[in-house]
C-alpha cells in the first residue's frame, strides 16, 4: 500500500501541476509565479520554497513527466541480458513521452522562452542534463562489462536521442505533424536501435 504524500509534498505536486495548466494555456513569459501559486491555491512564498525561479520549476516540469514514464523501466545495466533489449525497452517510453500532447505543448512553450534568451536556454538544457544521468551510468556500466565502445555517455546518449526525435518529435513540434503510429514507432526504434548499437556495441 501506497504512504500518503507529506504536506510539503502535496503541495509540490500541486505546483507542479498548477504549473504545467498555465505554461500551457498562457506560454512561458505570461505565465507568473503568482499566477501559479494562484492556480495551487498555495503561497507565492511556497512556490519559491519550492522552486527558486520559474526556469527551474519549467525544467521540474519537463523532468517530472519524463521520470513519470522512466519510473516504469529499470535503468540498471544487466549483464545477462542484450543491449538491445534493455535498450528497447528505454526507447518505447521515451516514444510513449513524445507522443503525448502535453509534452509537445511545453516543448513548444521552452523553444519559444528560449529563443528570446540564450541564458535561459543554458540554464534549461543544465538542468535537464542532470536528468540524463541514469542513461549514462548504463553506458558506463556497460562498458565497464566490455560490452559497449569506450566513448563520452553524454555524447552517445545525445546521439541516440537524437535519431528518435528526428521523427518522433521535431516534425512534430515545427510542422505540426501528428505522433507516430504504434507500426511506425516500432519502427524508428528498431532502426535507431540498429545503426546504435553498429556504432558502439561490443559483441562478445
Amino acid at each position: 500500500m501506497t504512504a500518503p504524500l507529506r504536506l510539503t509534498d502535496r503541495k509540490r505536486e500541486a505546483i507542479i501541476q498548477a504549473a504545467i495548466e498555465a505554461f500551457r494555456a498562457d506560454g512561458f513569459e505570461a505565465t507568473s509565479m503568482d499566477k501559479i501559486a494562484a492556480k495551487a491555491e498555495v503561497s507565492k512564498r511556497t512556490v519559491y520554497n519550492h522552486f527558486p525561479s520559474k526556469e527551474e520549476l519549467f525544467a521540474e516540469i519537463m523532468h517530472h513527466m519524463w521520470a513519470k514514464s522512466a519510473a516504469q523501466v529499470d535503468m540498471s545495466y544487466h549483464s545477462d541480458r542484450s543491449l538491445r533489449e534493455q535498450l528497447r525497452e528505454l526507447l518505447v517510453l521515451k516514444l510513449h513521452l513524445l507522443s503525448e500532447n502535453s509534452f509537445l505543448d511545453l516543448a513548444r512553450v521552452a523553444i519559444a522562452a528560449t529563443i528570446h534568451s540564450p541564458e535561459r536556454a543554458q540554464g534549461m538544457v543544465a538542468r535537464l542534463a542532470e536528468r540524463e544521468e541514469a542513461f549514462n551510468q548504463w553506458i558506463r556500466d556497460a562498458q565497464a562489462d566490455g560490452t559497449f565502445k569506450p566513448v563520452d555517455p553524454a555524447f552517445a546518449a545525445a546521439q541516440l536521442h537524437g535519431l528518435l526525435k528526428t521523427f518522433a518529435f521535431w516534425p512534430q513540434i515545427s510542422l505540426g505533424q501528428p505522433p507516430l503510429d504504434p507500426s511506425t514507432q516500432s519502427r524508428v526504434i528498431e532502426s535507431s536501435l540498429d545503426l546504435f548499437l553498429a556504432g558502439y556495441e561490443i559483441v562478445k
